[in-house]
């Protein structure tokens, strides 16, 4: 899951025959070895190409932070969520609520 999420985010940095093969093995559930027969490398060669783009990924991931920053968000706005479908909202959930706003605006 982890590879897909940095590979929406970050997918356009890799090679096309990067996306095409972490395409074919995360999301189509392919083999190394039918990944190999349809790209006509090895399977060996097939693995290699993925493990250099994950770690492509990572690498971007260390340097931009845009994955860590938007599941950090995904976590405040369900706490946002839950505040405000709360039937009475205390003093004490208006002020955390309105916390979280001007965190996520920063």
């Amino acid at each position: 899951m982890r590879v897909n999420l940095l590979y929406d985010f970050y997918g356009n940095l890799l090679t096309a025959k990067q996306r095409e093969c972490l395409e074919l093995y995360y999301q189509d559930d392919l083999s190394l070895a039918e990944i190999a027969d349809n790209s006509e490398i090895s399977r060996q060669g097939v693995h290699d190409l993925i493990k250099r783009a994950v770690k492509s990924l990572e690498k971007a991931e260390q340097k931009l932070g845009l994955v860590a920053r938007f599941m950090a968000q995904e976590k405040y706005f369900q706490r946002l969520k839950e505040i405000l479908s709360q039937r009475e909202i205390t003093e004490e959930d208006r002020r955390e609520a309105l916390a979280i706003v001007e965190k996520l605006l920063e």
